[in-house]
């Protein structure tokens, strides 16, 4: 049985939509490349409710908010990258998420520029550890993604390590801007839908 079939038989009141950032757990991440993620859902939460709780069932910090109509759930989970896919599969149950156009996923991407947003709805998981195993799990590609920009390393064999390093001071200014489109743009697909969000974000420069 997928994971979404489960979550439809969930008792209780269901969240409308899981927002999930990644990133690495520890302060040793804090402030890096890979950890774009777990700052767009941060700042979701100040905005909201302060602060994320810990369930260490689902292997996350989350929050609920509401936006609009919405119950919507703030994650970022508690697991290394690799395993991103299992707190992304119990959020899913738990919290009875029947469609995986109602997973956002918010990660790094190295295709795009430094500050860059891009909203997209499955494809490819281009290398990203964090995407395979959310595929793995969920049984699909088919969720959306909030891309945020961090540029290519200046060798090509060095993704992994750029990637876990903290950026410039003037990448940093930009990925500080990018954090407040990310957060824009998780709001425009849950309020206009994919679509109209792509129209919204994809054509912002940082």
């Amino acid at each position: 049985m997928s994971v979404f079939r489960r979550a439809a038989r969930r008792r209780g009141t269901a969240a409308d939509y899981l927002v999930v950032g990644l990133g690495n757990p520890g302060d040793k991440y804090l402030g890096t490349r890979h950890n774009l993620g777990y700052e767009v859902i941060e700042a979701m939460t100040q905005a909201e409710v302060s602060s994320l709780d810990t369930s260490k069932r689902d292997l996350a910090r989350f929050a609920v908010i509401t936006h609009g109509e919405n119950r919507i759930i703030l994650a970022c989970p508690t697991t290394f990258m690799n395993l991103s896919g299992e707190a992304v599969s119990s959020l899913v149950r738990r919290n009875g998420i029947e469609q995986s156009s109602r997973v956002l996923i918010v990660h790094d991407e190295l295709d795009l520029e430094p500050g860059r947003v891009k909203v997209k709805r499955g494809g490819s998981t281009a290398g990203h550890n964090g995407l395979k195993s959310i595929r793995q799990h969920l049984g699909t590609d088919d969720f959306v993604r909030i891309r945020m920009g961090v540029g290519k390393p200046p060798d090509p064999q060095d993704g992994r390590n750029w990637v876990l390093r903290k950026p410039s001071l003037t990448d940093r200014d930009l990925l500080d801007s990018a954090v407040h489109v990310g957060v824009d743009a998780v709001k425009a697909v849950i309020a206009s839908g994919v679509e109209q969000a792509m129209n919204e974000v994809n054509g912002r420069q940082p």
